[in-house]
């Protein structure tokens, strides 16, 4: 996500390195390295020379602070138009004074409108608010049966009238069935355009018109570019949006869509999906998602990713053992379930600091090495995972582990020999031996810097989390499942 665009900026900080000052000279090298890389990033050409202009006016007016290059001062400047350009702040779904607050969904063709309806109802469940689907979708073989599946997989009540009825009175309906059954929200999901087909359009505001909706979100493949800045413009002149979610900012993603939709709509996004899995969707916020263009890692969403995942009393059983040097291979194992769970390696060492440039395949590497340290790990005892260094003392059971697990023995006793250092650093770590340190070395993966970078978390004092209601059921009654309160820790 955003790589060409980060490299293509990192370009135009190196025309300052060495430089006494910003300057009229030396910024103008820099101005163009970052007007190539928002071309490059398929931003709208006139967002683009609006973005230049405001950086070059504020750049050349930057006071110099004492201390601080003029490289960095720069990376502020573009740091902080970027943020101006998203939209500064994030921008939650609105919630109206009486329910149920209605959700219009639209969108063109293939951008992952059905999927996001669905996303948006397991975030909102999050939230403890219940929800509606209504599938409204009559076109397109198989939407609505699409819908009442993904509601069946996450729990969420879908409403329909097959494909022969009127999508408006379709619409119309399951609004009034939410406001009767009581729900917080109802997401409508409407039939998906071609293109800009005027008929569609028209439905679509009949859509609107009749169920007045509280908020209108149009839902932008992130992969169009600034052709989704003119999509947007459409949409926007002709039903009226109230904001935007981006789908498919886990691909190849060259950054146009998200610095161009807000400054053409004046609307916010307020969503992106990061994923293909129903729970692949977080809040946009415009100061992370700048952080991650220029390379500086996202560690809030990072936190928030452990927050939703780890259990607060585990945590702290972790903590104990990690300070008394009682972490063995199980709870190693726990762990990098935890960060499967979390995402992809890749993803989550994109959110932290530093980590963004790492290649794919140095991701690969690792990604090889948890699979293998897995499989090793798979092939011992219990009592071999609860003490290992009962196999330090013992060829004959490296031997076992390594016929059972396919590799060879050489890579037991370096798997072996990295837990036992690991488990060690860990212990000082928790004891706060290495300030700044809070996390959970690797098992030396190979062209990593030897060893996996900490996570956020590790001996912290966890911060509980409410729990959630779940969707289904009688919306009536809203029953707190016997979850445990979240917070985040060892990682």
């Amino acid at each position: 996500m955003f790589d060409a665009l980060s490299e293509r900026l990192e370009q135009a900080w190196t025309k300052l390195r060495g430089q006494d000052k910003i300057s009229e000279s030396n910024v103008k090298d820099a101005l163009r390295e970052v007007r190539r890389a928002l071309l490059e990033a398929d931003v709208n050409l006139q967002i683009v020379k609006d973005f230049v202009a405001e950086v070059e006016q504020k750049a050349l007016g930057a006071e110099v602070v004492q201390g601080v290059r003029p490289d960095q001062q720069f990376i502020e400047v573009v740091y902080n138009e970027l943020v101006q350009v998203m939209g500064e702040a994030n921008v939650p779904l609105a919630e109206a004074p009486s329910k149920p607050t209605i959700v219009l969904m639209a969108g063109l063709q293939g951008t992952g409108k059905t999927t996001a309806s669905a996303k948006l109802a397991l975030h909102l469940r999050k939230e403890e608010r219940t929800t509606l689907l209504v599938a409204t979708d009559v076109y397109r073989p198989a939407a609505i049966d699409q819908l009442v599946a993904l509601g069946k997989q996450i729990n969420i009540p879908v409403f329909e009238l097959g494909t022969s009825a009127d999508p408006v009175e379709i619409a119309r309906q399951g609004v009034e069935k939410a406001r009767a059954d009581g729900f917080d929200v109802v997401i409508v999901d409407t039939a998906g355009r071609l293109q800009i087909d005027q008929e569609m359009m028209g439905e679509l505001a009949r859509i609107k018109e009749t169920i007045q909706p509280h908020e209108t979100l149009l839902v932008v493949d992130a992969m169009t570019g600034q052709e989704a800045a003119n999509l947007t413009r459409t949409f926007h002149d002709q039903i009226g949006i109230t904001g935007a979610i981006l789908t498919k900012l886990d691909g190849d993603t060259r950054g146009g869509a998200a610095l161009s939709v807000r400054r053409i709509s004046g609307q916010p996004i307020k969503f992106v999906g990061v994923g293909e899995k129903v729970d692949a969707l977080q809040p946009f916020y415009p100061d992370r998602m700048a952080s991650r263009i220029l390379g500086m890692g996202d560690v809030l969403t990072l936190v928030e990713k452990a927050r939703e995942e780890v259990d607060m009393a585990e945590a702290e059983k972790m903590q104990e053992k990690i300070l008394s040097a009682k972490f063995d291979f199980t709870d190693f194992l726990k762990q990098t379930r935890l960060l499967k769970n979390m995402g992809s390696l890749g993803g989550i060492m994109k959110l932290i600091p530093g980590m963004g440039k790492l290649s794919s395949e140095q991701l690969e590497q690792g990604e090889t090495q948890l699979k293998k340290a897995e499989a090793m790990i798979g092939s011992m005892t219990v009592q071999e995972r609860k003490d290992p260094d009962i196999l330090s003392s013992s060829p004959s059971r490296r031997r076992r582990v390594a016929k059972g697990s396919g590799y060879g023995e050489r890579e037991v006793s370096e798997l072996v020999t990295n837990f036992q250092r690991m488990r060690t650093m860990m212990q000082q770590m928790g004891q706060g031996n290495f300030p700044g340190m809070g996390g959970m070395p690797g098992m030396g993966m190979p062209g990593m810097g030897g060893g996996m970078p900490g996570m956020p978390g590790m001996g912290g004092n966890p911060s509980p989390q409410p729990g959630w209601r779940g969707g289904g059921g009688n919306p009536n009654k809203k029953k707190k499942k016997d979850k445990k309160k979240k917070g985040f820790g060892t990682l």
